[in-house]
């Protein structure tokens, strides 16, 4: 799904990642869910771009449902997986604390799970070799991504910072749609290891300039990283 020029979405408001198409190559921002293979395939089919195109695939963190496909992607074409050090080892072996469910719905929680069962989720590999990067780094693939260290969600969650299309892809950084309860709008993302320390990190987020901020789960957010950032206080 074509979100602006040079800009895509792969998934849903359930579970989403991005490709950002540009004439020196395209740049992935997240992995989704292993059955999300067949949507890169159908995007990349759809703008006329082969799978060697991708030159870099850029985790947000290392979260089982931002992994899905990086593995096979990894492995069929050599493309580097890229991941902040502090979640390096979540995403080779996936190990992570465990934290409070939440709040939740019967209805939206059983909704994300069959869709993950439909993705395949459940057979997720993790990432046998990754390239580790750290905060401010501005990353050599299609767009200039410059990593913005986000902790919190996880210790090394990132937004990726895109200029070229003005954009900033945040992860579970927050949400606009909580995956357990359905509700919609700007809000903090389940699952987050240090709720105070993601709420701190959000003015690094609003510090930022783009016009859409691309969330992991929920729909995209047009407008400013301070005023979705003002929001998910709000919510919070």
């Amino acid at each position: 799904m074509q979100l602006a020029p040079h800009l895509h979405r792969l998934g849903n408001d359930i579970v989403a990642s991005y490709l950002i198409d540009l004439p020196e190559g395209i740049t992935l921002i997240d992995a989704g869910l292993p059955g999300h293979w067949k949507d890169l395939q159908h995007e990349l089919s759809a703008i006329g771009r082969p799978l060697s195109d991708v030159r870099g695939l850029v985790l947000t963190h290392g979260d089982s449902d931002h992994i899905g496909f990086a593995e096979r992607l990894r492995r069929e074409t050599g493309v580097p997986v890229i991941i902040h050090t502090a979640d390096a080892h979540r995403v080779r072996t996936g190990e992570k604390p465990r934290t409070p469910m939440g709040s939740a719905r019967p209805l939206p929680m059983l909704g994300f799970l069959a869709y993950g069962l439909r993705k395949n989720a459940l057979r997720t590999p993790h990432v046998a070799s990754v390239v580790e990067v750290e905060d401010g780094a501005v990353l050599d693939l299609p767009g200039a991504p410059v990593v913005v260290g986000l902790p919190g969600h996880s210790p090394g969650s990132i937004a990726v910072h895109v200029p070229a299309v003005d954009a900033v892809f945040v992860g579970d950084a927050l949400t606009t749609r909580h995956v357990l309860t359905g509700r919609e709008g700007a809000q903090p993302a389940p699952f987050t290891d240090a709720p105070a320390e993601a709420l701190a990190s959000l003015d690094r987020l609003a510090a930022l300039d783009a016009s859409w901020v691309l969330p992991g789960h929920g729909a995209p957010w047009r407008g400013s990283p301070a005023d979705i950032a003002a929001a998910v206080r709000a919510a919070a």
